[in-house]
């Protein structure tokens, strides 16, 4: 398998306060989720996301550059969501990720995103991604 294949699925229950005043799921909410999906993406990986987004002893990052969403049904307070994580881009210098939420069990399409990890330095500049996570995402769902 390989990072073009591979797809991680994670649960998230939705929350009172991942709301909005008509208990329909904030916008907001969703890219806290997609961040969740990611971290839990790289432990499918076996790179642990505090040692993977911010690593100061090999002095790289992962930030989140860039977010779409794309929301086309409802969610609400106490619904039980899975998220389909799989990386859709491997770039020199970034790693696109790209989501997809259904209802826990169901295949209904509720939203979908993707988000923009860049690799920088300690400095901020951008570099190529380390090689022990390109290695990781090149031979997705191997391990």
């Amino acid at each position: 398998m390989s990072w073009e294949t591979y797809r991680h699925r994670c649960q998230v229950r939705v929350r009172f306060g991942d709301t909005d005043p008509y208990n329909i799921v904030y916008f907001v909410s969703y890219f806290r989720y997609c961040h969740r999906a990611v971290e839990e993406y790289l432990r499918s990986l076996g790179l642990p996301p505090e040692d993977t987004l911010r690593n100061v002893a090999e002095g790289f990052g992962l930030p989140i550059v860039e977010a779409h969403g794309k929301f086309l049904r409802p969610s609400r307070y106490g619904d039980l969501l899975e998220i389909e994580t799989g990386v859709s881009e491997v770039r020199r210098k970034a790693i696109i990720f790209q989501f997809r939420f259904f209802p826990l069990g169901q295949e209904d399409l509720l939203a979908e995103g993707t988000a923009t990890l860049v690799a920088i330095s300690k400095d901020w500049r951008a570099i190529p991604i380390p090689e022990r996570v390109l290695g990781r995402l090149l031979t997705a769902g191997a391990t």
